[in-house]
């Protein structure tokens, strides 16, 4: 057994400051560990990679509140060869201990049962990549688009979304985080060089009617209940992993699992729904007719 984690440090808004480590539990473990420096861009990963032969991923961080306070999910596989690329990454963070040194590889396209395939991306190495990825399955689109983050400040992501709901009302739906949205939105609009991001996401925000939680802002000690799930769902294609859809997340040490299979985005989709309509949104059809 080893565990990687990340050092915290300082960050500016709207990315809330890492929990504070428990360094005395951290000890009584017993198990080899490192701390990897989140400067300037966090380890963000949230893997488990069990005796090289199942991968446990997600968005939840290991404490309390998330288990308790926030949306979150976890996705187990049964896959030596998957698992071969999580410890490939792990062990590219465990020698070098360098954010920016990890994830430069390809995962190939991976047939884990008929009907079910996948591949992963990792970051920052395949950040771009996975922005451009996704974008291009929102663009492409024939019948539905779920989407959970707590932001939505990817370039490639927010513009073809502006682009998706203009040509298309009515085919997106999901949640976000309102409080770190707003902290975003200030930030954008003290910035000349991000209006036309602050543009693209209230068009839109006024076209798509999002789940909207109010989370507690951050501070030293108090409540976390963050709108925390990572998803998207396209058609029958699921984005889920570590990665808010910002540009931030393109540079963390970050992972996401690209997965074609009709059962599970239905799932998927009807966790978001579900979390959309928590928080005041409203969910279109399920079925749109194709164009």
């Amino acid at each position: 057994m080893r565990v990687l984690f990340n050092q915290d440090h300082a960050r500016r808004e709207p990315d809330p400051v890492p929990p504070s480590i428990d360094w005395d539990f951290v000890h009584e473990l017993d198990v080899p560990f490192e701390p990897i420096s989140g400067v300037p861009d966090l380890m963000h990963h949230k893997y488990v990679v069990r005796d090289g032969s199942a991968v446990l991923t997600g968005s939840a961080n290991w404490t309390n509140d998330s288990w308790t306070r926030e949306e979150n999910f976890l996705l187990q596989f049964s896959s030596a060869d998957l698992a071969g690329w999580y410890e490939h990454d792990f062990q590219d963070l465990w020698e070098k201990k360098v954010v920016a040194a990890s994830g430069h590889f390809t995962v190939p396209w991976l047939d884990l049962e008929p009907g079910l395939r996948l591949r992963a991306f990792f970051c920052p190495g395949r950040g771009p990549r996975l922005a451009h990825t996704i974008a291009h399955a929102l663009a492409t689109a024939k019948r539905r688009i779920r989407i959970l983050s707590p932001v939505i400040t990817s370039g490639p992501i927010l513009g073809t979304l502006a682009e998706v709901v203009a040509a298309r009302p009515g085919i997106v739906a999901g949640g976000y985080d309102l409080t770190q949205m707003e902290a975003v939105q200030r930030q954008w609009a003290a910035d000349a060089h991000a209006t036309w991001k602050l543009q693209a996401f209230q068009a839109v925000d006024a076209a798509v009617p999002f789940g909207r939680k109010r989370s507690t802002p951050w501070q030293s000690g108090g409540v976390h209940d963050f709108m925390h799930a990572k998803t998207v769902v396209v058609d029958n294609t699921v984005f889920a992993g570590s990665y808010n859809l910002s540009h931030s997340g393109e540079e963390n040490a970050e992972n996401v699992v690209e997965i074609e299979n009709a059962a599970l985005a239905d799932s998927f989709a009807r966790f978001i729904e579900t979390v959309s309509v928590r928080y005041g949104g409203k969910v279109p059809p399920s079925t749109i007719p194709a164009v």
